[in-house]
């Protein structure tokens, strides 16, 4: 067992340090070893930030919860199927004790970067019923918590401990796998028992540069009959997980080449016209905020309607996502409307769309008169505005109503057809308007 004290101080922030301190010493106090498990070892011993931040605990984590709650304040919520438990802490002293501790479903887990809540592992053995079933655990020692994880390169431990502070467990060989660039499950029904560990094969060997072991490589076949085993929620994660990554290009293209995204029922698209617009997942602008949203858009837009609902249903598309799907297409499948439309004509119908569904339209349209006339609209069309309001209509004497509403719409239309081009020619034009429906 090799120490690492130094990489471990290295990796983590002086908040973090001080936090998983003050939990290891809660956690000795009851007579339970402290560890820092995954992830978050893995990306210290490549040296690159750490995003994963898995404590686990050999003996009761929820106990131990409580413990924290009690002695620096906040708030509990206890997933028992799991024996695990978030701690919702404050940095600031509390003066109200333990706050609620709840039993719920498995949540959202923190950031290594949020410093208001923690995630507490108890150290456990899963079993699974039938392949893609949600595991059955059994509290363990820390070597059954490694056996149970997906790759030999997320089943090492540095401890926390202060006598033992920075030791690194790996019965599992995952550090060298690491430096020989290998993802390696670690057993040979790993796939089978659980079908996510196949996206997440994927994900680590794009995102590292590494390779899947041949005896893992091997295994995936047998599994693909599985993949559709997985629940909506399940399925949609992992694929959600894989579009947030820097970039999913090769992750998508490895789906498809391993016949993993073929294996859904419906199957994900993959024709000549989707991998080539998947080729700019990796390329959306700098500014866009949503981008899973984005690059599942970029994806599915030559879909039909009909394929769209079934992939809908499969995935549990939010409702959002499903209408900005359904517009992407929309757009996308009658890019031939825009030629020789007026921005007025044009600006009347993109304002119907969701303005991220126009933005992947536009990102993955040939060069050619539609890409031009969506990229103006984002960039100008749509921030039109008139002068006049309705307020301005109803001091010149037309009656509130949907009048309003049309001549307000004929003022913008002028703007964006360039014949009103400043505010004087606007008073003019709706003058001649109400001079009109005067007589």
């Amino acid at each position: 067992m090799k120490n690492h004290a130094e990489l471990l101080n290295r990796s983590l922030s002086p908040a973090q340090k001080d936090l998983v301190q003050k939990i290891a010493r809660e956690a000795a106090a009851l007579a339970m070893r402290a560890y820092l498990v995954g992830g978050f070892v893995r990306d210290a011993l490549l040296g690159r930030a750490v995003n994963d931040f898995d404590l686990v605990f050999e003996g009761d984590a929820t106990k131990l919860a409580r413990v924290l709650a009690r002695t620096y304040g906040g708030r509990v919520t206890v997933h028992q199927a799991f024996h695990t438990a978030t701690w919702f802490h404050s940095n600031r002293p509390s003066t109200t004790g333990l706050d609620t501790i709840s039993k719920s479903a498995r949540s959202t887990r923190p950031s290594a970067q949020d410093n208001e809540a923690v995630d507490l592992i108890s150290a456990r053995s899963e079993t699974y019923d039938h392949p893609a079933a949600l595991p059955t655990v059994q509290l363990g020692s820390l070597a059954d918590d490694l056996r149970r994880r997906d790759f030999t390169v997320n089943a090492m431990a540095l401890c926390l401990d202060e006598d033992r502070y920075g030791d690194l467990a790996d019965p599992l060989g995952g550090r060298d796998d690491l430096q020989r660039g290998l993802i390696r499950v670690l057993h040979p029904r790993s796939f089978v028992d659980d079908p996510t560990r196949l996206f997440r094969a994927v994900r680590y060997a794009a995102r590292y540069g590494f390779a899947l072991a041949p005896e893992t490589a091997a295994l995936i076949p047998d599994a693909l009959a599985y993949v559709d085993k997985l629940s909506p929620e399940r399925l949609r994660h992992e694929l959600d997980l894989i579009l947030d990554e820097e970039n999913p290009v090769p992750m998508v293209e490895a789906l498809w080449a391993l016949g993993i995204a073929g294996s859904t029922r419906p199957a994900l698209p993959s024709g000549d016209a989707t991998r080539t617009r998947v080729e700019w997942m990796s390329r959306l602008p700098s500014h866009v905020n949503e981008k899973v949203e984005m690059r599942w858009m970029i994806w599915l837009m030559s879909c039909s309607e009909q394929e769209i609902r079934a992939l809908d249903k499969r995935l549990a598309f939010t409702s959002d996502l499903s209408k900005k799907v359904q517009a992407a297409t929309s757009i996308w499948c009658k890019l031939d409307w825009f030629a020789g439309k007026r921005p007025s004509e044009i600006t009347q119908r993109l304002d119907k769309f969701p303005e991220n569904a126009i933005l992947a339209a536009s990102i993955c349209a040939p060069q050619g008169q539609a890409r031009t006339d969506l990229e103006t609209y984002l960039a100008k069309w749509k921030n039109v505005k008139t002068f006049s309001t309705g307020e301005t209509l109803m001091k010149l004497g037309v009656a509130a109503g949907p009048r309003i509403g049309q001549i307000l719409s004929d003022l913008r239309a002028a703007w964006l057809d360039g014949v009103i081009e400043s505010k004087e020619q606007e008073i003019a034009f709706l003058g001649n308007i109400i001079t009109e429906e005067k007589f």
